[in-house]
């Protein structure tokens, strides 16, 4: 007869040790990304400000994950947060874009100065930045590989600090601090791949599809483009969660 007393121990002992190790890479991420002088400040300067923030606004913090949308007439950096994988985001801050470069569209070569628009995730925390801490964008993801020059497509593209950009996202210092230290309590809980939404415009604003339908009207490419990404957006702004995106083999996004 099986040792059902002893199994049970021994699934404990399994279900502890994996939280441990868990437990240990969210702690020496934060470690190792505190060794570095400016992220250490960062969290020294923000941390218990925004838990304070967080606290007002009746949210759990540090955030398990977020989310960031962007829109490029507008110059707006939205977070969007949520205690669990299941729950709706909630808005908790709106930074402002301090500069932009290109026009609308998406970018396609290394060199044309725009600024992406697509659906991409952070992929590296940039203590070391030349504008002061920077999270990198995954640009060129797939689709951008399929529909932008196949030789130099460009790359290294940041939300960063400072007030200058070729084709990145900056929102100064103080606020990429804030970003920064957020980002980082959610990778450290385990949100390996943190949404970055980049739209043209707010689709729902008036103002905006006034000027997007004169910036497109001799551009039926990609007013093609832009009306799928519509589609994510509004999926956004009526569930408050995120769509499953994928990207078919011409390079289109297609989502459910």
């Amino acid at each position: 007869m099986p040792n059902f007393e002893c199994m049970k121990g021994r699934l404990l002992l399994l279900i502890f040790l994996y939280l441990a190790t868990v437990l240990n890479a969210q702690n020496a991420f934060i470690t190792n990304q505190k060794s570095n002088p400016r992220v250490l400040n960062a969290f020294k300067h923000k941390n218990d400000s925004l838990k304070k923030q967080f606290e007002r606004a009746h949210l759990s913090f540090p955030p398990k994950n977020i989310y960031l949308r962007s829109f490029k007439y507008e110059s707006q950096l939205e977070v969007w947060v949520k205690p669990n994988s299941d729950d709706p985001y909630v808005l908790f801050k709106t930074y402002p874009v301090c500069a932009l470069s290109g026009t609308m569209g998406p970018k396609r070569m290394n060199g044309d100065f725009q600024v992406p628009e697509g659906f991409y995730f952070i992929n590296e925390f940039n203590p070391n930045s030349s504008y002061h801490l920077s999270l990198g964008i995954n640009y060129p993801n797939l689709s951008d590989l399929y529909l932008s020059d196949s030789i130099k497509p460009g790359n290294e593209i940041y939300i960063h600090g400072k007030c200058v950009t070729q084709g990145c996202i900056p929102i100064q210092d103080d606020k990429i601090e804030e970003l920064y230290v957020l980002a980082a309590h959610a990778h450290a809980q385990g949100q390996d791949f943190i949404p970055v939404h980049i739209f043209p415009i707010r689709f729902h604003s008036e103002k905006s599809n006034v000027f997007f339908k004169k910036s497109t009207k001799q551009d039926p490419d990609y007013l093609r483009y832009a009306n799928r990404l519509k589609e994510v957006y509004q999926y956004f702004e009526d569930s408050k969660r995120l769509p499953v995106i994928t990207i078919n083999t011409k390079g289109e996004y297609r989502f459910y």
